[in-house]
């Protein structure tokens, strides 16, 4: 059962006034997770998610209905230090997506880490960021369950370093939220393709600030586009906490 605590923003500085709406009741619904992860997992795995005998009707009505919502779900996950993340549907005829972003109330802007829509922009967050995210068990957030913050942070997620433990992870949460009982092989397939990006390798540079070398990353420093020196440090540190 959802822990419905969110404390939703009426608005994220820097980013859009919304409006947002808190849609906790949405994570009890397997077709949302079908429709929210499809992309993530790609090819193979795509096959794997739906099965022969998915109704594709189903999918596709209840993906219709969630994007033409006059308010944008917003779900939050609390880390240390009162840091948040914030996953929100960009509900927006002919714009529509899903962010993901980092903000602190000391913080005049949040920062953008990915983006999932027609011109995917990520990953944003490696192994260590998402473990630290979805065991750190604080409330005030839509969700404590390690695994649904696990598959509400996952197409932000890219890490070719991650380690046996994210299948394990990754089969458990797909088992607890989606009822997909032989979720391992699933799992292995999301993890082998990584969304539409694909793996990427992170490093700490020498001032401490975690970087990667994805060529649609905000935080590989070698973009065109990637966030500032200080912006990439303080993200660092917020996903640290």
């Amino acid at each position: 059962m959802i822990n419905d605590m969110d404390l939703h923003p009426a608005r994220i500085p820097g980013y859009h006034d919304g409006p947002f709406a808190r849609r906790a009741d949405l994570l009890d619904e397997r077709l949302f997770w079908m429709g929210y992860l499809y992309s993530w997992g790609g090819g193979g795995a795509g096959r794997l998610f739906f099965g022969p005998a998915y109704a594709w009707a189903d999918h596709r009505a209840y993906q219709e209905r969630l994007w033409r919502r006059a308010d944008w779900p917003a779900f939050t996950i609390p880390l240390a230090g009162g840091y948040r993340l914030h996953v929100v549907y960009r509900t927006v005829p002919g714009e529509e997506g899903v962010d993901y972003l980092v903000h602190h109330p000391s913080w005049t802007r949040a920062e953008l880490l990915a983006r999932n829509d027609g011109h995917f922009m990520g990953p944003g967050l490696s192994w260590p960021d998402l473990l630290a995210a979805m065991d750190n068990g604080l409330p005030g957030g839509t969700t404590t369950d390690p695994h649904t913050r696990l598959l509400l942070l996952l197409p932000a997620f890219g890490d070719a370093a991650a380690p046996r433990e994210a299948v394990d992870r990754l089969s458990a949460a797909l088992r607890s939220r989606l009822r997909i009982q032989d979720a391992e092989p699933l799992a292995e397939a999301m993890l082998a393709t990584q969304g539409l990006t694909g793996p990427v390798r992170w490093a700490t540079a020498e001032d401490g600030t975690r970087v990667n070398d994805g060529r649609y990353s905000y935080r590989n420093p070698a973009n065109d586009f990637a966030l500032p020196g200080d912006r990439l440090a303080r993200v660092s540190a917020a996903l640290a906490m």
